[in-house]
């Protein structure tokens, strides 16, 4: 349509000027001259008029002969030039019609008026920006050395498909075959950068140019190698085709900027149809103007004529009333008048097809699952809006630039580059310096923010702990197998893939998995069918929207029959029914609540196995009766609850292997004496609670070990404390304690670890030299004047086990003070300080003042 408003605007421009040039028409008389008695009153005999009348008028044929010497022949008219010239210019401007003068310059206005109608949709802002920056993409696409490397893997392992899918051939004893090398030329434009519509790239090439080009501009060749087919059975045996050489740096990373652009562009141009509705209403407007033209100009195609009869009027000055007239240029523009209404018809027909393309083409929707596409693009998602439609406009002017387009919005073409740019940049020997060991030896790698995973990776025969964060495409292959030490695997917000022959590989070596996400249905499906897990960490949303009936959203765990660790970081409102199908080989289950009340426990009844619970941030408010059908337990984590009362403590006293019991966090007022029914507790942790003395049962669990009461609001230490003979951690810090009896250190002389800070201790008791093993002191926050000389002979605070104010410890004899800080360095940290006693709230240390400026230093 562009083309064809251009030859008529020449057209036009064509008649006008001719028009222009020779404004004029050729008139001859039609009648015979008037006779005197009308014309002249008394006509001389020499007259021109006497003359006419009295000769009869000859008429000799159009054809004349060659014969040079025949005499004038035709009608003769004795009217002299002038009257020519006047006759002509009155018969051009009265008798002319005006659709005959005139319509070379309406023809040349309409076809300006077509030209704009054409065109001032690409100047509207909403369009042009998105065309240009389109173009300057497709130029980008076509020019990257990754579109004919993504397009020739693409044709071979389409060929390798189709010949995959023919049927069988019947049994040969040998055959062999071989496909060459794929070489498809198109008749078309090459890359498009050669295209009216996109300009060649100036830019230099790149220093180190790709292996697969040698310039900027890509050929629409696909290379392949050579494909070999050997069979000797019915069925056809395919050789893969061999790894195509990688891009170098510079091409990879402009093609993956390349990819970002692209998907940039494309979620801009899908939001709207800006575009779209411009072109059709542009459709729509040339087809109602070419309509409005055709209807007033076919009507004046009958009387649009350049012969005409003219009457000038003037009978007594040219002596005639009646000129037969036509233009000078009649020929001529009655040809340009022809040419002129074929390419306005043409020019309509082209309307009413773009517009019937336009209605029954989805030209909003744009979808490469055509059977003529490349296998390997097909996973491009349907496109919508502009982008549809400018793919179908491109599709339309070269279906090939649309390939070369598609390489940059394919996930799989995308994957590939990435893959690509993982080997390059995480090979083997950087992924062995990453690898780290911890004290017990277990060789870990952690893997952040990666497309992909290396397939270096599966080459670490060595390492025993994966650790994988925020992974976009984790995929476990059957190189997995070559991971023979691999036991702990950790999932960070990383939905990983595996292979039916890598799950095979991973249920007979994993032991541990560690799973950290936002919902349940983040969570693999092939995690529950690792029969051989034995510690499963599941940490994020494992609730359901609903009531508490719809509490467990993970789904069942019935092939973990090897389990033996559980634990929970999630907002569950109920023991999972589902622990009851590894309740016979769980013994360690662990529960973090996030302050999401826990409201039933009845689940807990049927893990009888159970070693250690930990029940944590659950808000309970009492113990559970849940408790007492868990006759092996042997550690109970009850902290950072709402506890208030421990009257339930009775109901404990069968389950005689309790050796651990952990009560910090809560809010008990009063510790029951029916604590002394759990004799065999070595461990007792009642810290930051609000409890104001201790019942004297407690001192009757000789098994004690660890004494944690930190944080309460004791104001004695009961003196049975003597009772405790296998004590060997008090922490009684944070209370309110004045004085420390005596019988602590004359009995407890297993006592290695003392923690009696933040109190009101006016004094230390004698006999301390009698705790032989003490290798811990804290003194600190305090109200002690000064330190008893004895601390010098306990040799186990030698080295830092003091923990007192500066102060306070240059109160101790001189040789004392040596002995105490015989290893400490002048950098220690509780020995900075000449003035100013050390404490939580405000811990001194001399680089925390200095000061900047001489006001500051005032203040």
């Amino acid at each position: 349509m562009d083309y064809l408003v251009v030859l008529m605007l020449m057209t036009s421009v064509l008649a006008c000027t001719e028009q222009l040039s020779r404004e004029r028409v050729v008139c001859i008389p039609s009648e015979l001259p008037l006779n005197t008695s009308t014309s002249v009153q008394d006509p001389s005999p020499g007259s021109d008029a006497a003359l006419t009348s009295s000769k009869p008028l000859l008429h000799f044929p159009h054809s004349i002969g060659p014969n040079l010497q025949s005499p004038a022949q035709g009608r003769r008219t004795h009217l002299v030039y002038q009257q020519y010239i006047y006759v002509s210019q009155v018969c051009y401007h009265q008798a002319l019609p005006l659709c005959s003068r005139f319509f070379p310059y309406m023809a040349l206005l309409q076809s300006l008026v077509l030209v704009a109608s054409g065109s001032f949709w690409l100047h509207f802002p909403h369009t042009s920006s998105r065309i240009e920056q389109f173009l300057s993409i497709l130029a980008k696409c076509c020019e990257s050395p990754w579109t004919s490397q993504a397009l020739s893997e693409a044709a071979l392992q389409e060929n390798i498909q189709d010949l995959e899918r023919q049927p069988r051939q019947a049994p040969v004893s040998s055959a062999c075959f071989s496909i060459p090398a794929v070489r498809t030329e198109h008749s078309s434009i090459d890359s498009g950068t050669d295209s009216p519509l996109l300009k060649r790239s100036t830019s230099p090439p790149s220093p180190s140019p790709s292996t697969l080009s040698s310039n900027s501009t890509v050929s629409s060749r696909t290379f392949g190698s050579e494909v070999h087919f050997c069979s000797s059975k019915p069925s056809v045996k395919v050789e893969r085709p061999r790894q195509v050489l990688s891009l170098d740096k510079s091409d990879g990373e402009q093609a993956r900027a390349l990819f970002e652009r692209v998907r940039k562009f494309r979620s801009h141009c899908e939001s709207s149809a800006v575009i779209y509705k411009v072109y059709l209403a542009q459709t729509i407007f040339k087809l109602l103007m070419v309509m409005v033209i055709m209807s007033y100009t076919i009507p004046f195609l009958s009387s649009l004529s350049f012969n005409h009869i003219c009457h000038p009027g003037e009978q007594t000055l040219v002596g005639y009333a009646t000129f037969e007239c036509v233009h000078v240029l009649s020929s001529l523009l009655r040809k340009l008048l022809v040419a002129y209404l074929i390419l306005l018809g043409l020019y309509a027909l082209l309307n009413f097809y773009t517009l019937s393309w336009i209605f029954h083409s989805c030209l909003r929707q744009y979808s490469f699952q055509s059977p003529n596409e490349l296998w390997s693009l097909k996973d491009i998602p349907d496109l919508m809006n502009d982008l549809a439609f400018l793919i179908h406009m491109l599709d339309q002017y070269d279906s090939l630039l649309v390939q070369r387009l598609s390489v940059f919005m394919s996930p799989v073409s995308e994957s590939r580059l990435l893959e690509q740019s993982l080997e390059r940049h995480w090979g083997e020997e950087k992924l062995h310096a990453m690898t780290s060991t911890d004290v017990d030896g277990c060789t870990s790698l952690q893997l952040v923010a990666l497309p992909h995973l290396p397939p270096a990776l599966f080459t670490l025969n060595q390492l025993q702990a994966l650790k994988m964060e925020l992974i976009t495409d984790a995929r476990f292959t059957s190189q997995v197998a070559n991971m023979t030490s691999l036991r702990e695997l950790h999932l960070y917000h990383c939905t990983a893939a595996v292979d039916p022959s890598a799950l095979a590989v991973l249920q007979e070596r994993l032991e541990v998995l560690h799973i950290t996400f936002a919902q349940a249905s983040q969570i693999p499906n092939w995690v529950l069918s690792l029969r051989n897990l034995h510690e499963l960490h599941l940490s994020g949303r494992l609730s359901s929207e609903g009531s508490v009936g719809r509490g467990w959203a993970m789904g069942s765990l019935r092939q973990l029959c090897h389990l033996r660790i559980l634990v929970i970081r999630g907002l569950l409102h109920r023991v999972p029914a589902e622990l009851c199908e590894v309740a016979g080989s769980l013994v360690k289950l662990v529960m973090h609540n996030e302050g999401t009340r826990l409201l039933v426990l009845t689940g807990l009844k049927r893990m009888a196995n159970l070693t250690e619970l930990q029940l944590q941030d659950c808000q309970l408010d009492r113990l559970p009766s849940s408790l007492l059908a868990l006759t092996n337990l042997r550690t109970l984590d009850l902290q950072h609850n709402n506890l208030r009362t421990l009257e339930e403590l009775l109901g404990l006293a069968h389950l005689r292997r309790l050796s651990c019991l952990k009560l910090a966090y809560n809010r008990v007022l009063v510790l029951p004496p029916s604590v002394g029914v759990l004799r065999g507790l070595e461990l007792l942790d009642l810290s930051n609670n609000q409890l104001k003395s201790l019942p004297l049962a407690l001192f009757t669990l000789h098994r004690l070990r660890r004494l944690l009461l930190a944080g309460n609001l004791l104001c004695e230490l009961p003196s049975e404390v003597k009772a405790l003979e296998l004590l060997t951690e008090l922490d009684v810090s944070g209370n309110r304690l004045e004085i420390l009896p005596s019988d602590l250190f004359s009995s407890c002389l297993e006592l290695r670890t003392l923690n009696v800070s933040r109190n009101s201790l006016v004094s230390l008791p004698g006999g301390i030299t009698a705790l032989s093993h003490l290798s811990r002191l804290d003194l600190r926050s305090n109200s002690l004047e000064e330190l008893p000389a004895e601390l010098g002979s306990c040799l186990g605070l030698c080295g830092g086990g003091l923990l007192v104010e500066r102060w306070l410890f240059l109160s101790l004899p001189p040789h004392v003070r040596d002995f105490l800080s015989r290893s400490y360095s002048t950098s220690d940290v509780y020995f900075k300080d000449h003035s100013r006693p050390e404490s939580d709230t405000f811990p001194y240390s001399p680089t925390q003042w200095s000061f900047s400026s001489a006001l500051e230093s005032r203040i």
